[in-house]
């Protein structure tokens, strides 16, 4: 064991020890019975008032509008327990955060701390975002190919992010100003616990952890259908000492996301995510299972991901980044990892296509081949380790390592790396590893394999697919030094 590693777990040992030992005395504080108020909102303002308590919701379903937590807060959902939110847009009224890497206007979050401390919410209930209507929405302006604001409430937060048309975005359509609110938001909050509860059909990213220390996140589930898009399970965004352990994540974007913001917003702003571990958990459908970036302007550093499965997961390790997003990805830590069905277990790439208008003159420069001036909006990559993984039917390449000409990919050690192909007729093109493949959905077990080549067609490719599945199978490596590999 390194000594850089021995240090950090040590560390974050003794602090993951602390925190809980503070969240176990918080049991002391008076208890509230939601069957004492006339809604969830008036238990919690009434906690707020009191200086801090338990909340205690029983089984059964309530249906809510948005929350707001207070400090010194136990938010403990029983088994049985729904909470389910209302998905008028009306109810949600804009509220100051970042949204996909830029501080801006955007819908309130379903929960919402903002400037809170010591907060755990526990227990065996779910939190159900109802997000149907919110994807329906998403969907149709996607299909009408919708590039500016239309609805009243788009052209109301329009109205208060002056500058919007120029903002950076990823895959959730900033130009239409129908900017989602996650199911959960932690911003500038400090000793957060979230533990055992269910959270599924997020409008958006279902629980982001933003400019906040001290995070533990246990034992939870997140269920967002494969076709809803953007629904990352967990977002640590310019955040700093997280744990995220024995967790199942089966959504339909990325699973455990880091970021830091985007472009010269992020820069200016100028805070990391870091001093973060991930550990026995287990990644269903995602995009990404453990996915570092693509709004890296912050720096993303000191990461550990060990003893994860990711097990139909498109991409399980995805480190992404582009010209324009800035700042740096750096020691990276990932060990025994098991893979299986994947498209691809190891991409770090740096040329992320999703939120760039392809069509667009202008950004033609992001994505060409030929080396750009340097400047501090060129991100980095480097120092990544990668240790003792074993991935299993990989469906379209082992591994693709792919810098810029100007920046390339520094510093990865890959060791004890095992893999094995899909069966023939189960490989994809090498084309779905990255750049495009957001527009694909992994198909299931028994149908492996079966809607790849109809969605390309759909996409309008016109390659022979024959070709394609028998372009090189092993690990693409480009505009980057590797080591270890044998």
């Amino acid at each position: 064991m390194s000594i850089y590693k021995l240090i950090f777990i040590l560390c974050y040992n003794t602090y993951v020890s602390k925190l809980n030992k503070k969240f176990t005395n918080n049991l002391k504080l008076p208890i509230f019975y939601l069957k004492d108020f006339n809604s969830i909102q008036n238990a919690l303002d009434e906690i707020a008032t009191a200086g801090g308590g338990e909340l205690v919701i029983p089984q059964g379903k309530y249906k809510t509008g948005p929350l707001n937590l207070p400090s010194n807060l136990k938010l403990n959902l029983q088994a049985g327990c729904v909470l389910q939110f209302c998905d008028d847009f009306a109810i949600y009224p804009p509220v100051f955060t970042r949204w996909e890497g830029v501080n801006c206007y955007a819908f309130h979050p379903l929960i919402w701390a903002d400037g809170q401390t010591n907060i755990t919410i526990c227990g065996e209930g779910i939190i159900d975002g109802k997000g149907q209507k919110w994807w329906q929405h998403f969907n149709q302006a996607a299909k009408n190919n919708q590039t500016d604001p239309v609805f009243s409430y788009e052209l109301a937060i329009a109205k208060l992010n002056p500058g919007w048309q120029s903002q950076p975005s990823g895959g959730g359509r900033r130009e239409t100003q129908f900017l989602r609110p996650p199911l959960i938001q932690f911003k500038n909050c400090q000793n957060i616990s979230i533990s055992g509860i269910t959270l599924k059909n997020s409008p958006f990213w279902t629980l982001h952890i933003l400019y906040s220390d001290k995070i533990i996140i246990q034992n939870i589930k997140v269920y967002n259908p494969a076709d809803a898009i953007t629904t990352d399970a967990v977002d640590i965004d310019s955040s700093t000492n997280t744990l995220i352990e024995n967790c199942l994540f089966d959504v339909g974007d990325d699973a455990i996301t880091l970021k830091s913001g985007s472009g010269w917003d992020g820069k200016k702003v100028g805070l990391p995510t870091e001093n973060v571990i991930a550990r026995n958990c287990k990644v269903l459908a995602s995009h990404g299972g453990i996915a570092i970036g693509s709004e890296t302007a912050g720096d993303i550093k000191n990461v550990l991901v060990e003893n994860c499965q990711f097990d139909g997961t498109m991409r399980a390790i995805r480190l992404k980044s582009r010209r324009g997003r800035g700042g740096k990805i750096s020691d990276i830590r990932l060990v025994n990892l098991k893979m299986n069905k994947n498209l691809c277990p190891i991409v770090l790439g740096m040329y992320f296509q999703p939120g760039a208008n392809l069509q667009d003159p202008n950004n033609r420069w992001l994505f060409i081949e030929k080396p750009q001036i340097k400047n501090a909006m060129t991100p980095q990559i480097t120092n990544i380790t990668i240790t003792n993984v074993e991935a299993k039917n990989c469906l379209s390449q082992a591994g693709y390592i792919v810098g810029l000409p100007e920046s390339p990919i520094k510093n990865v050690v890959i060791k004890d790396f095992i893999y094995s192909l899909a069966k023939q007729e189960y490989l994809q093109p090498t084309v779905l590893t990255e750049n495009d493949a957001e527009v694909y959905r992994l198909p299931d077990d028994e149908h492996l394999g079966r809607s790849y080549k109809k969605k390309l067609k759909d996409f309008g490719f016109k390659g022979d697919f024959n070709q394609l599945d028998n372009q090189f199978r092993g690990i693409k490596i480009i505009n980057a030094e590797v080591f270890g590999l044998e």
